[in-house]
């Protein structure tokens, strides 16, 4: 496969899902798009880590979805999802932050090192509920709950009407807490 440069953004998208290229076209999107969404992130979070993690994490995401990326517009996806995701992040610090506020005023215990790994593996079964879900059900949940989508933005993204983003996101989320019942109810008691 020739230089990064030689082909178009599109021409790489197209590229990344045919079978024994992949793997080089994905090299090639990853060096070309690096350091720009690694900017975007650190512009917002200033933390280099946390910036390389959601960078890392969104090329995953377009690994995993290789298959149905839209060759159109892919700069502009790519930036908007590490947008999404260092919202999401942020939203996440924020909600932790008042927590631990809560906490601390009512006096409550915050969970101890301790309690991590049973949280750990919660989260790692719900990952594989989730990974179970049908495949456009899976794609419309991790945008609303991992990248921080909205219906809208999600429906936009996808060329589907808001109400289905919202029936398959309830889909996921009853589908989910029906599993992990079972389980919780196991691993608690």
């Amino acid at each position: 496969m020739p230089g990064k440069e030689l082909y178009t953004d599109a021409e790489l998208v197209v590229l990344l899902a045919k079978e024994g290229s992949g793997q080089e076209a994905f090299t090639l999107l990853y060096n070309r798009f690096w350091e720009t969404l690694f900017a975007i992130a650190y512009n917002r979070l200033k933390e280099v880590q946390v910036a390389e993690d959601i960078v890392h994490d969104v090329f995953c995401s377009i690994w995993h979805n290789r298959h149905s990326i839209s060759p159109h517009s892919l700069k502009a996806y790519l930036a908007a999802s590490v947008k999404y995701m260092v919202l999401a992040h942020l939203r996440r610090k924020e909600y932790f932050r008042k927590y631990q506020l809560e906490n601390k005023l009512t006096g409550e215990e915050v969970p101890s090192p301790e309690d991590e790994p049973h949280y750990r593996q919660i989260l790692k079964m719900m990952e594989e509920e989730i990974n179970e879900l049908p495949d456009a059900c899976k794609l419309i949940f991790k945008c609303s709950r991992e990248l921080g989508m909205s219906s809208k933005e999600i429906a936009a993204q996808f060329h589907i009407s808001p109400k289905t983003v919202d029936n398959q996101i309830n889909k996921a989320l009853h589908r989910i807490r029906v599993r992990m019942k079972g389980i919780l109810h196991y691993i608690l008691f």
